[in-house]
């Protein structure tokens, strides 16, 4: 029993350094950032299965003879008085497949875009070019005037 007690009492002095380390973990910038992600993907899932639900699959229903694929499906037992329906809707799984399809390829696409933009911002103007050397008669001048300072200044000295 006193094992057990002292066990309990080590554990609240490591819940405290436990929930310090979370707070850290959970309030550094990964971790917002992910979570921001997750929410914005979620609500970009939502459009994206509009999109597939009441724009791609209308038309592609009018493509394969006007049949709504998500009605499609194979009747093992029909319903009776006292069972349902039993069935393998494979028009639902097609448009899950089209569903994720298209999402996948959208989210392909934001990335690419936003990896191209990074790529732009990373390559920076290529630094100016340094000044080229001067010349043995720029050279040269320079040394005559430096010496001329020289003299100037000391005569007035």
């Amino acid at each position: 029993m006193r094992e057990v007690y002292s066990k309990l009492e080590s554990a609240k002095g490591a819940t405290g350094t436990v929930l310090q380390e979370f707070k850290k973990f959970a309030l550094r910038g990964n971790v917002v950032d992910m979570a921001v992600g997750v929410i914005v993907g979620g609500a970009f899932g939502k459009i994206v299965t509009s999109l597939v639900n009441d724009v791609v699959m209308p038309i592609l229903g009018l493509l394969v003879g006007r049949v709504d694929l998500t009605a499609l499906k194979i009747v093992l037992r029909h319903a009776n008085d006292t069972t349902p329906e039993l069935a393998l809707t494979y028009g639902a799984f097609l448009q899950n497949v089209l569903d994720f399809l298209i999402i996948s390829f959208s989210i392909f696409m934001a990335i690419r875009m936003l990896n191209k933009l990074k790529k732009k911002e990373e390559e920076a103007p290529p630094a100016p070019a340094a000044p080229p050397e001067p010349s043995a008669e720029e050279k040269l001048l320079a040394e005559i005037r430096d010496l001329l300072k020289q003299q100037a200044g000391g005569r007035t000295a």
